[in-house]
């Protein structure tokens, strides 16, 4: 879906920017028309930064998973003691 979409952009921005001999664009279309390309890379850029900022500060606590983790840690520690290894 991503792909289909970047791809039907892409041809547009192309066909627009390669100015077939008919299609006469005026300066200011065209000069804003040929670093649109950046201009996209670098809103999604912003905008990934964004997410991903936002979900990592309201990104939720999993206590009983934290607890079943350190369980484990233990029964593997316990395990290790009991075949000799010393950490």
């Amino acid at each position: 879906q991503w792909l289909c979409g970047l791809a039907l952009l892409g041809s547009a921005w192309a066909a627009l920017a390669l100015a077939p001999p008919g299609l006469r664009l005026p300066a200011p279309y065209r000069q804003a028309l040929l670093p649109l390309p950046v201009y996209l890379l670098v809103a999604f850029g912003c905008y990934s930064l964004a997410t991903v900022g936002y979900r990592l500060a309201t990104f939720n606590d999993c206590e009983e998973a934290a607890a079943e983790l350190q369980e484990h840690i233990s029964a593997a520690r316990a395990d290790l003691r009991r075949r000799g290894l010393r950490f």
